[in-house]
């Protein structure tokens, strides 16, 4: 791990940690190229602009004005995060990861020391699309966080980010069915593609439409 693995932190955001006001530490690094994603130069970085004890330097400031912090990146569980959850934890902070699930021993670990209150799990494509659009293919390692935190009954978010030249009404569909098949009830999340100038994939504004009316009803969806 690099001696300052995080790209840059937020010190303020009300919308990326649900109910609650919070900072946000973005972590270098990513084991997935995924083709529209825009934070390509936290992905491609291998160090960054603070260190573990600078986040916790800062957050020891905001005690009383925030009530969390969330660690995304890029994907934060290529770090040891225990030791900085059980400082932040120590703070009296809540703590939201952002994920896409490669690393469930991490995940578990956290989840169960108590380490992390909220977790957002990217569900990037359907298993037959997954490798071309996120560069890995395991799979397997996504459907073991997923199934783990299901059995668990941990507070979490299952979330897609929707380009209509790479995922359609029916690929979603499919993965309502994968994730209702496994037992998730929850709201469904989709956000839509942000056309930046680095994304990882070079790709622009999908060619073609996305309807909407074709995606089945049997979880609850939710646009952001």
């Amino acid at each position: 791990m690099s001696d300052k693995p995080i790209y840059d932190i937020t010190p303020f955001t009300h919308l990326d940690y649900p109910g609650k006001l919070a900072a946000i530490a973005w972590f270098c690094g990513c084991n997935m190229r995924c083709i529209y994603c825009y934070n390509s130069d936290i992905v491609f970085s291998k160090s960054g602009e603070y260190t573990l004890e600078d986040l916790v330097a800062f957050l020891k400031k905001r005690t009383g004005l925030l009530d969390g912090v969330v660690l995304s990146g890029g994907e934060p569980t290529l770090n040891d995060l225990a030791p900085l959850c059980r400082e932040i934890k120590a703070m009296g902070y809540m703590i939201k990861l952002d994920t896409n699930g490669l690393n469930p021993v991490r995940v578990k670990e956290l989840v169960e020391e108590g380490l992390v209150d909220y977790i957002a799990l990217d569900f990037k494509a359907r298993n037959g699309k997954f490798g071309y659009i996120t560069g890995s293919s395991r799979f397997d390692r996504f459907a073991d966080t997923l199934d783990y935190l299901i059995e668990k009954r941990f507070d979490f978010e299952v979330r897609t980010t929707v380009h209509a030249d790479l995922l359609q009404p029916e690929d979603i569909n499919m993965m309502i069915e994968e994730l209702k098949s496994r037992g998730y009830e929850r709201p469904y999340y989709l956000q839509k593609f942000i056309k930046t100038s680095n994304n990882i994939g070079d790709i622009d504004e999908p060619s073609q439409a996305f309807d909407v009316s074709k995606l089945d009803d049997t979880l609850p969806i939710i646009w952001r």
